[in-house]
């Protein structure tokens, strides 16, 4: 074990309230002999964003692990684990808060504890990658299993998964997340965070007591009160107030380009405010966020006309609102009311999640509808019951879209309620607007604090950059922004990259202020135009903030919402949909064919098979004979994905193997992907990348297509990827040899040399390493040959080791697992001139050139050879053979 110094730098003990450890010797120390030595614990922590730490006593400390998403138990979850800095013994009894600037600021919970049982000895399993342990907690009982993942190229952290292994203790159904009580002292999140004292009596003084900062460390002002309100003259109340249920995370909606028309939808307006749920027992009533913060002392006179209804035991959701005569709600109006007069605000109520006790989550749309408007009849202002249109949608958003509203919100009636996005709920805007993430200001020159904002949003784990928004401020919001921004001054740019025009005099901020913006457009490149300034959003945390885009509503709702059953697009003969859910294209058939793959463009499991059905005569010649490995992402691109080279018993049939002998000896069956349903196939076990060997079965130790891959330093924009290829084509074109480039969507390009199968792999991979180290003695600022991050800085890394004998390249026309869906594309020398980036092109965008893209390379001889005459041509010394 690595001991306690990773955990003591990286906390001040002046100013947080978490043991130190340095008193404590382990499992052993004083106040702790009741406990076993083999005891784990798991807390609930709200840091920058809400995930549960692991815990493990091991040797007198407990290793941790941080569970993104939690653990299930469901064995199909493969949940993320990320390794942290072990903690001390003492940590096992810590719940409180810790104060919001320090390491892991936020609200800390003793979710679950108790006892655990491991095979072998736990200290070498943490080493060697792999705990079967035996759970005997609270919440978390039977067997789990932590294994460790295989690094990607130049990751730094330790990726575990965290497994349910299936026994009598598997429960699919049950939703851990929605359970929000300590263990310990019996308090919700909201309860920690205020230091409420612990509900259970019988809570040992050490988990039950609130850990508190020291008196140096001041609570913030913002810190939430819980509203215990008395009802107003001549409103019931059934009590003096008690137990509300739990905060439950609110069920969210998927944007689509259009509003469904068929039977089965309930239309809503769509508010432009904070969504908020209310629980509610007699007189006590606490306000939540979206994120589960307490903003009761915040919503002025919303507690206190819950707390008049004399609701018991009940869980609202919906949406706080400051709306002007029409019914139009003002997002800069609800800023101001929150800041300066409260008594305007309004509380839409549109879901109940749990009435008298009973949890209504599972019972369909209007069944919660009805019990609802029975459970609030009569209610007056500030709360509203929000009324609802069964019609025709597009009429509807049409209506509501004249009328100056936000847009409209679809809702299926027989859908359950569930706390996720979901494509049970969608939403239709009439006004782009969104939230972005504030990365920097430029100045002003006119006697302003600054000039604009420059906004960016998360994906693929960076901060992209996505324009200015210089309108929409006041001098007093101008001079509120500035001081926020002054406390978050950083020297560098949260960016992964900002053109030289934003860049130049930009101040850089830590990303942390959230900013809603309307705006007339998005430009290709993801930048918006004519952006306007709404207001900052603190009810979002800026880590969750992603780029949202308006999906086609064939692709969330399956093609024809009229009738219940999913619609191939374009109506392909070769698609068929069944009475049990499931969809047969190309001959295969699709289980759970509306499971989202892409969740920013809402492209389904169906959606996928359609397109490899349509693309298939242009990629099959890229694949035919040619092993093939496949990233598989069952749950979608967002979530666990794994790499798979090797044939099993759980691939379609229509998926080929071919035997191959190994380097170290025997052999292995690999994958072959050399048809239509062999494609669809693919999409069927959810792969959402194809790569493909340099050479094909019937001559597998001739390859017949190098590659080059051009990986650009964060640093390095695409135009200067794209003269590169140019240039490094050119020297190839003095060997005698012509490439052509393909797009890989990702970052870079692959200049792709069609060969004759004459060479073998040595003299092959040979040539390729030879050429990339030469470019990069040749011009040393511009090019890499090395692996190594840290020499590549500003560089294009020349990647040649993908022409070794079973390294694989992406497949032209193979979709990428990253957001927005985009697709490597073969493309000409002509039209790559004009590409602005490497992920430019998205399924439909393919489908919708398809010829042109399948020519793309029609002029690239696909006989040429890899003699030792040509290498000495460009100066390389290659060994033929």
């Amino acid at each position: 074990m690595s001991g306690l110094e990773t955990y003591w730098k990286k906390r001040d003990f002046s100013k947080t309230a978490e043991p130190s450890g340095r008193k404590a010797k382990g499992p052993r120390a004083k106040g702790r002999k009741e406990r076993s030595e083999r005891f784990f614990i798991v807390q609930k922590h709200a840091a920058t964003r809400l995930h549960y730490d692991f815990r493990l006593s091991i040797d007198g400390v407990l290793v941790s692990w941080a569970v993104t998403k939690g653990p299930s138990l469901d064995p199909s979850d493969k949940r993320l684990a990320v390794r942290t800095e072990d903690h001390p013994m003492d940590y096992a009894d810590f719940e409180g808060t810790i104060p919001k600037r320090e390491y892991g600021g936020g609200t800390v919970m003793l979710w679950d504890r108790g006892s655990y049982e491991v095979e072998g000895d736990p200290a070498e399993g943490v080493a060697e990658g792999k705990l079967k342990l035996a759970l005997s907690g609270e919440r978390l009982k039977g067997g789990f299993t932590l294994v460790r993942m295989r690094p990607k190229k130049g990751e730094t952290r330790e990726n575990w998964l965290l497994i349910k292994e299936r026994d009598e203790q598997v429960d699919p159904g049950r939703d851990l997340g929605a359970e929000d009580s300590s263990v310990a002292s019996g308090r919700s999140m909201a309860e920690i965070a205020e230091g409420a004292p612990a509900r259970r009596p019988e809570a040992s003084a050490a988990s039950a007591r609130p850990a508190r900062a020291p008196a140096a460390a001041k609570p913030t002002a913002s810190k939430a009160k819980t509203s215990v309100v008395k009802a107003s003259k001549g409103q019931s109340r059934k009590g003096k107030g008690g137990k509300p249920p739990d905060f439950v995370p609110p069920q969210l909606a998927t944007l689509v380009e259009e509003a469904p028309a068929g039977e089965g939808w309930l239309y809503e307006t769509k508010f432009d405010g904070y969504r908020m749920l209310a629980a509610c027992d007699g007189a006590t009533v606490r306000c939540y966020t979206r994120s589960g913060a307490d903003w009761s002392d915040r919503f002025g006179p919303i507690p206190e006309a819950l707390a008049g209804l004399g609701l018991e035991r009940t869980l609202l959701d919906g949406e706080i609102v400051v709306a002007d005569a029409k019914g139009r709600s003002d997002f800069g109006a609800l800023q101001r009311a929150l800041k300066e007069a409260p008594s305007k605000l309004s509380y839409m109520v549109f879901d109940v999640l749990v009435l008298a006790g009973e949890d209504l989550r599972a019972r369909p749309q209007r069944e919660r509808k009805e019990r609802l408007e029975a459970a609030l009849d009569g209610v007056r202002k500030p709360v509203h019951l929000t009324t609802y249109l069964e019609d025709e949608g597009t009429r509807i958003a049409a209506v509501a879209c004249r009328e100056g509203h936000e847009g409209i919100i679809a809702k299926r009636t027989d859908a359950p309620y569930r706390t996720q996005r979901s494509r049970n709920w969608l939403k239709i805007k009439c006004v782009k607007r969104q939230e972005f993430v504030v990365g920097g200001w430029s100045p002003s020159g006119r006697g302003r604090p600054f000039s604009s904002l420059l906004l960016g949003y998360h994906e693929q784990g960076e901060l992209r950059y996505a324009g200015k928004v210089g309108t929409g401020f006041d001098d007093a919001l101008l001079d509120d922004l500035a001081g926020r921004m002054g406390k978050l001054a950083r020297k560098t740019s949260p960016f992964a990259a900002v053109p030289a025009e934003a860049r130049r005099g930009a101040r850089w901020i830590s990303p942390r202020l959230v900013a809603e913006v309307r705006y007339a457009e998005m430009t290709r490149d993801g930048l918006v135009r004519h952006a306007v300034f709404e207001g900052l959003r603190e009810d979002k945390q800026a880590a969750d903030i992603g780029a949202e885009r308006a999906a086609p509503l064939e692709a969330v709702t399956g093609g024809d919402v009229k009738n219940g059953t999913a619609r191939g697009r374009g109506g392909k003969a070769g698609a068929r949909s069944g009475d049990d859910g499931m969809v047969e294209i190309a001959g295969v058939t699709l289980s759970n064919p509306e499971r989202v793959l892409f969740a920013s463009m809402g492209v389904t499991k169906r959606a996928l098979a359609e397109y490899f059905e349509a693309v298939s005569e242009a990629m099959l010649p890229h694949l035919a004979g040619r092993p093939v490995s496949l990233v598989r992402c069952p749950e979608g691109s967002g979530k666990e994905c794994f790499f798979q080279k090797h044939a099993g018993p759980s691939l379609p049939a229509a998926i080929g193997k071919v035997s191959l002998a190994e380097k170290k000896g025997g052999r292995k069956e690999y994958l072959l992907v050399e048809s239509p349903a062999a494609l669809v196939g693919c999409a069927q076990v959810g792969a959402l990348e194809l790569h493909v060997w340099a050479s094909r079965r019937d001559r597998i130790e001739q390859p017949d297509r190098l590659v080059f891959d051009l990986d650009p330093a964060e640093d390095v924009d695409f135009a200067a990827v794209k003269q590169a290829a140019v240039d490094l084509a050119g020297v190839l074109r003095e060997a005698g040899l012509e490439s052509a480039p393909l797009v890989t969507g990702g970052k870079g390009v692959h200049l792709v040399v069609p060969l004759e199968r004459r060479q073998g792999w040595a003299g092959f991979a040979g040539f390729a390493k030879a050429f990339a180290v030469k470019m990069g003695e040749l011009d040393p600022g511009r090019f890499v040959a090395t692996m190594s991050k840290a020499k590549r800085g500003g560089r294009i890394f020349i990647d040649h080791f993908r022409n070794q004998r079973g390294s694989t390249a992406i497949a032209p026309f193979s979709p990428r697992a990253r957001e927005g869906a985009p697709v490597a594309v073969p493309v000409s020398w002509s039209e790559l001139s004009g590409i602005r980036k490497a992920n430019a092109f998205s399924l439909r965008e393919v489908l919708d050139d398809l010829k042109g893209r399948s020519t793309a390379w029609r002029e690239i001889p696909d006989r040429q050879r890899l003699t030792r005459a040509a290498a000495a041509r460009i100066g390389l010394d290659l060994e033929e053979g």
